[in-house]
């Protein structure tokens, strides 16, 4: 059945009716009559449907329309079925940005930072190495004076004093450009996590391009893995993200994988071999000069993350490392504020302080900003995650190499890799990883200190990342998966700690969102996959299960919200912890919902059974939970 309803109307009553709290949303929150008549004789019922009226409401809206043809049933189409197709349909589109003419005025805003003596005028930096897109940027600005482009080259040696003097100036970092049909260059296409997230993020686009891939968008996800080709080649390393303020540190390497799994999707041929080359050749590069040289190569032959910037990272919000201040604040008789700022413009030097924001940055290299598993000891630990992914690469060159190239890589310094080179390196990674990782007593890996010579003990999720790589025993996979698991297993799926490692919570020592209850989905992706390669296929898809319920649940309460992060214990997205929850703040609709949690449900639902999929779509909550 179709109606047609006038839009800005039918808006507006809607609007005035349901949306009791005015957040521009309507959720289960609202106090509403939870019934509105439309086309003069019909009734919209409930919640959910209701927020799906909105959300066609507003989808018309933007496309211009005085009338709106709605098909009355999509009003109730089941929310497991909307949200995927969602996501497919509205919001790769909604996360894709472009770094050139056309895309600047969505990529170059930048809400981070802490200060208003912020200079936050539109500004690209490009590599010295790349004159091509030195003189792109200089025609942008030259044509399009509206932008108020400041283009700036950077310095052949990119050192972090002078990354620390551009932290009032900072500005986007360029990616790849190519040549159209038309002779014209353009930036190669990406996708961002969303919201204060606007850049080329580093593990994130790893799960974005699963989740691209699984929706058939594979030109795209390939464009994403040529941008850190880019990076490699032309900033030294996959950049945490693109911005000047990164120039210092990397994310977790996904490189290989990431390489692999586009290259699955592409047409069989030479084209197809040759990209795949120039991938593994430059992620050999990434290796040796990034992860396994100093300063994050240590001693035992593990590695560790370390971001080389100076002093405190100027990306965090005001009030971020207040817990940390106020003790040396007070000491000086300072305001907080004003001392955050001194420290901040380095006005402040404090010897403590500067060894603290060295473990923060190694953290936030991780990935995992923050956790009290890496915080004031980052930069002294060979993490188990870390570990696990450079025997991923190991591994995973050593199959290419044989299987794909002739058992002959020849790098661009001349040297030619083998098969065996690599199975070698991977052989006594993983040797070292049990014999300083592996703690049999507790049936767990453990990340290793390698100054004060032992483990650490802390209790993460992490310790999962073995079965995904592959480096784990069967009998290690045994006791993780009947030791470990059970610690972690939540209503919502897998928690990022347990919530005796994390320990007390108080205004001295705040909550942290990569800690307990807090739920991520890079955990759920690599555990679900992890599992499934070791024979584990019931526990990954209950796991998988509780995951999807939950989000499932949350968004047909609230508007279709897909936010950044879950509490996975109370099975909620309605959390507020450091910078809040990103993707769920929004007007009538989300556009963008997350990048990795939108991969984290389109995955998910890949692996889950037919009869799952039918439980899932019907409500049915995961068995031992009861229902919301």
């Amino acid at each position: 059945m179709t109606l047609q309803l006038p839009v800005e109307d039918t808006f507006r009553r809607l609007l005035a009716q349901e949306d009791t709290d005015g957040d521009r949303q309507i959720t289960v929150k609202d106090a509403g009559p939870k019934r509105f008549e439309v086309g003069g004789a019909y009734a919209v019922e409930g919640t959910y449907a209701l927020s799906n009226l909105l959300q066609e409401l507003a989808l018309a809206r933007d496309a211009g329309l005085d009338t709106l043809a709605l098909d009355f049933d999509r009003l109730y189409e089941n929310p497991v079925r909307r949200i995927s197709r969602m996501i497919r349909e509205l919001f790769w589109d909604g996360l894709t940005r472009t770094v050139d003419a056309e895309g600047l005025a969505r990529t170059a805003v930048d809400t981070k930072g802490e200060g208003a003596d912020f200079d936050r005028r539109a500004r690209v930096y490009v590599p010295h190495t790349d004159p091509a897109a030195q003189a792109y940027f200089a025609e942008v600005a030259r044509e399009r004076p509206a932008l108020g482009l400041d283009v700036v080259t950077l310095p052949e040696a990119i050192t972090p004093e002078y990354v620390l003097g551009l932290n009032d100036r900072p500005g986007l970092l360029s990616l790849k450009l190519v040549r159209g049909a038309d002779g014209a260059r353009r930036g190669l296409p990406f996708v961002v996590p969303g919201g204060r997230f606007n850049e080329l993020y580093g593990w994130d686009s790893y799960f974005e391009a699963l989740g691209l891939l699984h929706d058939g968008r594979i030109d795209l996800a390939k464009a994403m893995v040529e941008h850190f080709l880019y990076e490699i080649t032309h900033y030294g390393q996959i950049l945490n993200a693109n911005r000047s303020y990164y120039l210092t540190r990397s994310q977790p390497p996904f490189l290989t994988s990431m390489g692999l799994a586009v290259y699955e999707h592409l047409p069989e041929g030479p084209a197809r071999d040759a990209w795949l080359r120039d991938v593994m050749t430059t992620a050999v590069r990434e290796y040796e000069t990034v992860w396994t040289a100093p300063p994050k190569r240590t001693d035992t032959g593990l590695s560790r993350y370390y971001g080389k910037g100076i002093g405190m990272p100027p990306e965090t919000e005001e009030g971020h490392f207040d817990a940390v201040l106020r003790p040396y604040a007070e000491a000086a008789g300072m305001d907080l504020r004003a001392y955050a700022r001194a420290v901040r413009r380095r006005e402040i030097v404090h010897p403590e302080l500067d060894a603290y924001f060295v473990h923060d940055r190694a953290l936030r290299e991780s990935g995992h900003d923050n956790s009290y598993r890496l915080e004031g000891r980052a930069a002294h630990l060979c993490t188990v995650d870390l570990n696990a992914l450079l025997y991923k690469y190991e591994t995973d060159l050593a199959r290419v190499i044989g299987d794909v190239f002739g058992d002959a890589l020849t790098t661009s310094d001349g040297r030619t890799h083998t098969s065996a080179e690599w199975r070698a390196k991977a052989e006594r990674r993983k040797t070292r990883i049990h014999e300083l990782c592996w703690n049999d007593e507790r049936g767990m890996f453990f990340d290793y200190d390698f100054v004060a010579r032992r483990q650490t003990g802390f209790e993460s999720v992490t310790t999962l990342y073995a079965l995904w790589a592959g480096l784990a025993t069967e009998a290690q996979a045994e006791a993780l998966v009947t030791r470990a698991l059970p610690r972690f297993e939540m209503p919502g799926g897998l928690v990022s700690t347990t919530e005796r490692a994390r320990g007390p919570i108080s205004d001295e020592r705040p909550q942290r969102q990569w800690d307990y209850p807090f739920g991520w989905p890079p955990h759920q992706i690599l555990a679900w996959h992890g599992l499934l390669r070791y024979g584990y296929d019931d526990d990954s898809r209950r796991l998988a299960y509780r995951w999807l319920h939950m989000i499932t649940r949350n968004a047909a309460d609230y508007n279709g919200t897909i936010p950044e992060k879950y509490d996975v214990v109370r099975r909620t997205h309605d959390v507020f912890v450091e910078y809040g929850n990103v993707g769920a703040d929004f007007d009538y609709i989300t556009r963008e919902g997350f990048g990795w949690m939108n991969a984290s449900y389109q995955l998910g639902l890949s692996i889950l059974t037919p009869t799952e999929r039918a439980a899932l779509e019907a409500g049915t909550p995961p068995p031992g939970v009861a229902p919301a």
